[in-house]
C-alpha cells in the first residue's frame, strides 16, 4: 500500500497532512490533545476585481523601445516605473477558510502505539492510539462527490471531545479570529467570512455532527458543541459569492446531502470516485522501504520505492487540488493548502512557470481532466487581457503578464524590475492547449480554446518588432524571467529585445497555432501571417564559453547560479531542442546546467525539479538522480511537500513530472522512448496506464534496465508512431487503433 506514515503527531503545519476534493481542503494534524484542521476553500480571496491598466504605458511605449534598443538600462527602468508599473501594485491573494478544533484532551504521556498515516490509494488521512486503555481511531477524507470535508472518530468506549470552529492565524500562539460570527445550534456550527478588500468573496463554513448514540451525545454550550460517543461523523462543507448567491442554503444543502448516506457509504463514494482517478495509473520502483516511517525514509538517498511514493504523491495532491467542475479554479503556488493570511508571493497563480510547471504531470499521469481548470482561467484571462493588450501595447487580441489572481487581472504586478514587465506568461499559457490536445486528440477541446490560441497570436503578431538589422522580428519590451545580466560596458541591465526564452515562446505559439489550423481544417486569416512571422524569428546563439545565450548579446550574468534557467525553455517544456536533432544546442544547454550547479543553482524546490526535465530530456540519467537525491534531502519537508522554502506546491508537481521524463519520453513527433533517462539504482520497476502523445497508454516492467516482458500498446486514435527501446535496442514501429503487444 502506498502510504506516507508517522510515528507522532505534526508539531507543525510542514508536518502535518493534505486531503482535498479540489474546492476543498484541510491540512490534518493528527494531534492526541487538541486536533486541528486548517481549512482552505479555493475562492477565499481577498478583495474583488481591480482595474490596473496602467494608463499611460502604450504612449511612453515608443521612447522606452528605443531606450532599450541602445541599452540605456537606467532610463529604461526609470520609464518602466513610471508608466508601465500598474496601481495598485498587488494583484489579489488567497487566503485560509478556518481552523477547526477537536479537544480531547488526551495527553501525549499518556498516548500508546501512535500512528499517523495518508493512504494515497484511497485518499484517507488516518490517526490510531491507545489512550488509558481505550483503542481511538479517527479518519479525515475530502469528498468530491458530496462535497465535504468528513472526519470519523471511532472509539471502544463513548469519548468526549468538544468542536470549535475559528478562523486564526496559522501562528498558533496568535489569538487574533477573522472572521464575521460563529454561532452553533441544532449540532451544527457555523461560521461567515469575509476576507477584506472591495467585493471580497463572503464566505460561509458549516460544521454539523452525527451520532451513532441518543440525542443527548451532542450538546451545544456557546458556539461550541460537546460530543461524547463511540461513533462520530463530522462533516464540513463551505461555499463563497463566488460560486453561489445564497452561501448559508448551498453549504447547508451539501450537509444535509451527504447526510442521506451512511458513513460507510460516504467513504465508499470517496474512495470510488478517487480511485477512478488515481487507478488510472501506476508506477513502482524496486526496492521499497515502505516499513521505514517517511519522516526518516526521507533521509535515506537509496530507497528508489521512496522516488515511486514521491510520484504517486504527485498524483494524489494533483487530484486533490485540481478538478474539473463548476467555475474550478487552478491549483496556486500552494495548491489549495495555504495556512497564511500573508501567504509568500500571494499564493497567487505565477505564470513565468510555477503555474505551468503545477499542470506538467497532468497529461503524463493520464489525468487531463485535472488540467481543465487552468484552461478555464486561461479563457478568462484572455478576456481581461483585451483592454491589458489594447491600452498597454496598442495590440489586438489579448496579453497577460507574470502574473494573474481569481479574478483574471493580466497587468503587471508588483515593482521587481526583473519579472514584472514580462508580457509572454499568457502566451507561455497556450502552449498548454497544444501539448493537451498532442495527449488526447480532443477536438472538441481544441475548437473550444482555439479563439483563445488566435487572440494570443493576434498580440504576439502585433507585439513583434523588427530588430535594428531589420532581418528579425523579436519582442521588445522582453526580459529573461528573474534574472539580471551584465553587458559590454560592466552595466546591470534586465530589458532586453528578444530574450531567449521570449523567441522561444513565440516559435512555439505560432506552430501550435498553425497546426491547429490544419488539424481543425479550417481557413484561418492569420496563418500567412503566423507563418512569416515564424520565419523571420533569430535562431539561438551559443555564447563564448559554449552556453545557448539566455539574451540576444553574449551578456554575463550577475548570478550564474540563477534558479530559473528560462533560455532553456526549448529544451523543456518546449521541444524544439534534443541531442539527436539539435546536438550542438543541446550541448550549449548542458554547459549552462554544468554552470548553474557549479553556482549553486537548483537552491530552490521547483528550480531542482526544473533541472531533473531538463537533464532527463539530454538523456542524462545519473544526473537527474543526483537532482532527486537533492530534492529530498534539502527541498522537502517531512509530509513530502516541496519547499522553495517556504512551501510552494509546484516542485511536487515538477520532479513528479521529470521522474516519468526518465522512464517514458513522447515530445518529438511520431516518437516514444522508453527508459531514457532510468538510472542504474532504479533496477526494477513498472509503469501501468502511462500516456504518450498522439493518445496512446502503456504498460510495461523492466529488471537491470531492460525491458522485461512485453510492452502492452494502447493506441486510441490508430496514429503512427515509432518505439525507441532502452540502451539502443530494437525500434517498433505502431500503427492502427486498440491493443499492440511488443
Amino acid at each position: 500500500m502506498s502510504e506516507l506514515w508517522y510515528q507522532q503527531p505534526a508539531a507543525n503545519w510542514e508536518e502535518a497532512l493534505p486531503v482535498g476534493n479540489g474546492r476543498l481542503g484541510a491540512m490534518v494534524y493528527g494531534r492526541t490533545d487538541t486536533e486541528i484542521l486548517q481549512l482552505n476553500e479555493d475562492s477565499v480571496w481577498y478583495g474583488g476585481p481591480q482595474d490596473r491598466v496602467p494608463r499611460d504605458a502604450f504612449e511612453h511605449l515608443p521612447r522606452l523601445r528605443s531606450l532599450i534598443r541602445e541599452g540605456n538600462h537606467a532610463e529604461a527602468e526609470k520609464l518602466v516605473r513610471l508608466a508601465f508599473f500598474s496601481h495598485p501594485i498587488s494583484q489579489r491573494h488567497y487566503e485560509p477558510l478556518g481552523t477547526l478544533f477537536l479537544d480531547f484532551g488526551h495527553a501525549p504521556e499518556y498516548v500508546w502505539n501512535y500512528r499517523r498515516s495518508l493512504d494515497i490509494e484511497r485518499a484517507i488521512s488516518r490517526v490510531e492510539y491507545e489512550y488509558k486503555g481505550v483503542k481511538l481511531q479517527r479518519e479525515v477524507i475530502a469528498s468530491d462527490p458530496d462535497g465535504v470535508v468528513a472526519i470519523r472518530v471511532q472509539a471502544s468506549q463513548r469519548t468526549e471531545f468538544v468542536l470549535r470552529l475559528s478562523r486564526m492565524s496559522e501562528l498558533e500562539y496568535e489569538t487574533n479570529e477573522y472572521l464575521d460570527d460563529v454561532t452553533a445550534r441544532d449540532r451544527t456550527i457555523t461560521m461567515h467570512i469575509t476576507p477584506g478588500g472591495h467585493k471580497s468573496n463572503r464566505a460561509c463554513c458549516m460544521v454539523k455532527v452525527r451520532t451513532a448514540d441518543d440525542q443527548d451525545s451532542v450538546i451545544r454550550l456557546g458556539n461550541k458543541l460537546l460530543v461524547n460517543s463511540r461513533d462520530v461523523l463530522v462533516l464540513i462543507s463551505a461555499q463563497t459569492t463566488y460560486r453561489c448567491d445564497d452561501i448559508d442554503k448551498e453549504a447547508s444543502s451539501d450537509l444535509e446531502t451527504a447526510l442521506r448516506h451512511s458513513t460507510d457509504e460516504i467513504w465508499e463514494r470517496h474512495v470510488n470516485d478517487y480511485r477512478s482517478l488515481y487507478g488510472r495509473m501506476e508506477l513502482r520502483l524496486s526496492p521499497n522501504s515502505c516499513d521505514v516511517p517517511t519522516d526518516k525514509r526521507i533521509k535515506n538517498s537509496h530507497d528508489p520505492g521512496l522516488i515511486a511514493l514521491y510520484h504517486n504523491y504527485c498524483r494524489y495532491l494533483l487530484i486533490s487540488c485540481s478538478r474539473d467542475e463548476h467555475k474550478a479554479l487552478p491549483a496556486t503556488l500552494q495548491g489549495i493548502w495555504n495556512p497564511s493570511f500573508h501567504p509568500a508571493w500571494g499564493c497567487k497563480y505565477t505564470i513565468n512557470i510555477n503555474l505551468q510547471m503545477n499542470y506538467w504531470p497532468a497529461n503524463v499521469c493520464n489525468l487531463s481532466d485535472c488540467e481543465m481548470p487552468l484552461f478555464s482561467l486561461l479563457e478568462r484571462v484572455a478576456k481581461s487581457g483585451e483592454e491589458t493588450a489594447q491600452k498597454m501595447y496598442g495590440c489586438r487580441g489579448w496579453v497577460a503578464h507574470h502574473c494573474t489572481d481569481i479574478w483574471a487581472d493580466t497587468s503587471p504586478v508588483d515593482t521587481w524590475m526583473p519579472a514584472t514587465l514580462w508580457p509572454l506568461g499568457g502566451a507561455w499559457l497556450c502552449v498548454h492547449i497544444w501539448d493537451h490536445f498532442r495527449f488526447t486528440r480532443d477536438k472538441e477541446f481544441l475548437e473550444r480554446m482555439f479563439p483563445t490560441l488566435q487572440g494570443c497570436v493576434q498580440f504576439l503578431l502585433d507585439f513583434l518588432v523588427e530588430d535594428a538589422s531589420g532581418e528579425y522580428l523579436v519582442t521588445n519590451p522582453s526580459l529573461s524571467p528573474e534574472n539580471t545580466f551584465i553587458d559590454k560596458n560592466g552595466e546591470r541591465g534586465v530589458l532586453c529585445e528578444g530574450s531567449t526564452i521570449d523567441i522561444q515562446i513565440v516559435n512555439a505559439v505560432l506552430n501550435a497555432y498553425l497546426k491547429s489550423v490544419e488539424d481543425l481544417e479550417i481557413d484561418a486569416e492569420l496563418a500567412p501571417a503566423a507563418s512569416d512571422a515564424l520565419r523571420r524569428l533569430p535562431p539561438l546563439r551559443i555564447g563564448s564559453f559554449g552556453q545557448l545565450q539566455e539574451w540576444p548579446s553574449d551578456y554575463a550574468e550577475v548570478e550564474p547560479g540563477h534558479r530559473h534557467v528560462s533560455h532553456l525553455w526549448g529544451l523543456h517544456p518546449g521541444d524544439t531542442i534534443s541531442p539527436e536533432t539539435t546536438p550542438k544546442i543541446a550541448e550549449a544547454c548542458a554547459v549552462v546546467l554544468r554552470r548553474r550547479q557549479a553556482h549553486g543553482g537548483g537552491h530552490t524546490g521547483w528550480s531542482r525539479a526544473w533541472l531533473i526535465n531538463l537533464h532527463a530530456r539530454l538523456l542524462a540519467a545519473e544526473e537527474c538522480a543526483k537532482h532527486l537525491e537533492l530534492l529530498l534531502a534539502r527541498s522537502t519537508l517531512p509530509n513530502l511537500l516541496d519547499t522553495h522554502p517556504p512551501f510552494q506546491i509546484d516542485g511536487n508537481f515538477g520532479a513528479g513530472a521529470g521522474i516519468l521524463e526518465m522512464l517514458l519520453q513522447s515530445h518529438e513527433e511520431g516518437i516514444i522512448r522508453l527508459l531514457p533517462a532510468c538510472p542504474r539504482a532504479w533496477s526494477s520497476g513498472s509503469l501501468r496506464g502511462v500516456c504518450a502523445r498522439g493518445g496512446f497508454k502503456l504498460d510495461f516492467s523492466w529488471e537491470n534496465g531492460q525491458i522485461k516482458d512485453a510492452v502492452a500498446v494502447y493506441s486510441e486514435f490508430g496514429r503512427k508512431t515509432v518505439l525507441f527501446l532502452p540502451n539502443n535496442g530494437p525500434r517498433v514501429e505502431i500503427q492502427g487503433t486498440g491493443l499492440h503487444r511488443i
